[in-house]
């Protein structure tokens, strides 16, 4: 079974960083597209970032495009969102997701639309003003 751990989050000032790992495991495909969604209280799910395993491209959410980057380290299963310059509107649970999946730039595709199959636990970012 595919299993996501996601950590990293916690309290910041307005104006700070926070860095959310999410590590992989239970993988069995080599092509899948993989990222970080987040849901703040009354508001609906979104895609922040993801990125797709055959071709590399990355997608952003308008409002995090500039402040945010998706990495990845392959040696140890571990996907990053390095988030700088942090908002009080970025305050949510951000869940780390994985979806297999042989469709280029599904990265893309998959942060706009959704539909992705293995989700972690969530890690909650709050950032006060």
């Amino acid at each position: 079974d595919v299993q996501l751990q996601a950590s990293g989050g916690g309290l910041v000032q307005a104006g700070g960083s926070l860095r959310l790992s999410c590590a992989a495991s239970g993988f069995t495909f080599d092509h899948y597209a993989i990222g970080w969604f987040r849901q703040a209280p009354g508001k609906e799910r979104e895609g922040v970032s993801c990125v797709s395993s055959r071709d590399g491209i990355t997608y952003y959410a308008d409002s995090v495009k500039g402040r945010f980057t998706i990495s990845s380290d392959n040696a140890k299963n571990t996907i990053y969102l390095q988030m700088n310059s942090l908002k009080p509107e970025d305050t949510a649970v951000y869940y780390c997701t994985v979806e297999y999946t042989y469709m280029p730039n599904s990265g893309n595709y998959y942060c706009i639309n959704g539909g992705m199959d293995y989700w972690g636990k969530g890690t909650q970012v709050t950032v006060s003003s």
